[in-house]
């Protein structure tokens, strides 16, 4: 008798879904979820629910949760061909969201909507999320591939998921502790990241993605499709010793700063101390671009900020690479103050 599982359906197939395909594409990804797996996991791939086993020794243990998915900068991987890094930032923009609570991620659900399930292009995907799930020290427990003829044309997608992490509830960070005189510190992006990139679409419209650009010493596409910095490691360690944490993301300086610090209060940033790579310039220059409104989008070399008390900086300086003293809290109101 053959099994239900091994029998081919036909009328579905030739109405656009390969259920075969689908299970090709679980078996070509079962190694890249593999390299996921932390103490906690429960279970295998494959289940109708991921698991996880919250970490024994905490007193009062909250979970923390943050989705988010890759945007417009998935436009980017269909025109390059290329589609192991989005993974990174869709695992990216949920893990380092769930950091500014002050949480360790614990675990990453997927979802991949395909128009048509090519098994190797889906593993290819999952490989990236495999990869920041790395990054952000989490598990990969769980996800979902849907194919959707019709829906969306054959050689596009759209990926989206979600990260769990826990923090002890008496150390949940809390924008409400910083006061005057604290040290605002950036941690370095690694380009554009995730967002913005509507308008990055708009600049570059009649530019060939595979030209190569001296500023940035490679392609357009290569610059663009460089995965979100993922910043658990940086932060993770000397998490005690911050205040407040800012992920610079859709809305750049001006929507993601004020949001770590309390009414009454502002960032004051001197953005001259920033290391701003050149992509930005370059989208400034071409797209005619204000520099005031290039803050209210983009990261600007500035991926996260870290604010702490000044007896604390010198120590947080020290440990993450790359970073620097941006400015300080002062007394005002607006949230932030860009010099």
């Amino acid at each position: 008798m053959t099994s239900e599982r091994n029998t081919v359906s036909n009328s579905y197939k030739e109405s656009g879904v390969n259920v075969q395909a689908g299970y090709d594409a679980v078996r070509l990804m079962r190694g890249h979820v593999e390299r996921t797996m932390i103490p906690g996991v429960i279970g295998s791939l494959g289940g109708f629910g991921g698991m996880f086993e919250l970490p024994s020794g905490m007193k009062n243990p909250v979970l923390v949760s943050g989705t988010d998915g890759v945007g417009t900068k998935l436009k980017i991987a269909f025109m390059m061909n290329r589609h192991n890094t989005v993974g990174v930032d869709c695992v990216a923009m949920c893990a380092n969201d769930v950091l500014c609570c002050g949480a360790r991620p614990l675990f990453f659900l997927d979802y991949v909507a395909v128009g048509k399930n090519i098994p190797e292009r889906v593993a290819e995907i999952v490989s990236g999320v495999a990869e920041g799930c790395v990054q952000s020290q989490c598990a990969l427990i769980g996800g979902e591939t849907a194919e959707m003829p019709g829906f969306y044309p054959e050689n596009e997608y759209d990926i989206a998921g979600f990260c769990v992490g826990v923090a002890e509830r008496d150390e949940i960070l809390d924008p409400h502790n910083v006061m005057a005189g604290d040290v605002v510190i950036a941690i370095p992006s690694s380009g554009v990241h995730s967002n913005g990139f509507s308008l990055v679409r708009k600049v570059f419209a009649e530019t060939d993605i595979h030209t190569y650009i001296d500023e940035l010493g490679r392609t357009l596409g290569d610059e663009l499709l460089t995965p979100t910095r993922i910043y658990v490691k940086d932060v993770l360690p000397i998490i005690r010793r911050v205040k407040s944490l800012a992920h610079i993301t859709g809305g750049g300086f001006w929507e993601n700063i004020p949001r770590a610090i309390p009414e009454g209060l502002s960032a004051k940033i001197d953005t001259r101390s920033i290391n701003t790579p050149a992509i930005f310039d370059v989208i400034m220059r071409t797209g005619n671009i204000s520099r005031e409104e290039m803050y209210h989008v983009f990261n600007m070399g500035a991926g996260m900020m870290i604010i702490c008390s000044r007896d604390n900086a010198d120590e947080i300086l020290r440990a993450v690479d790359g970073s620097c003293v941006a400015g300080e809290i002062v007394k005002g109101e607006g949230g932030l103050i860009l010099c």
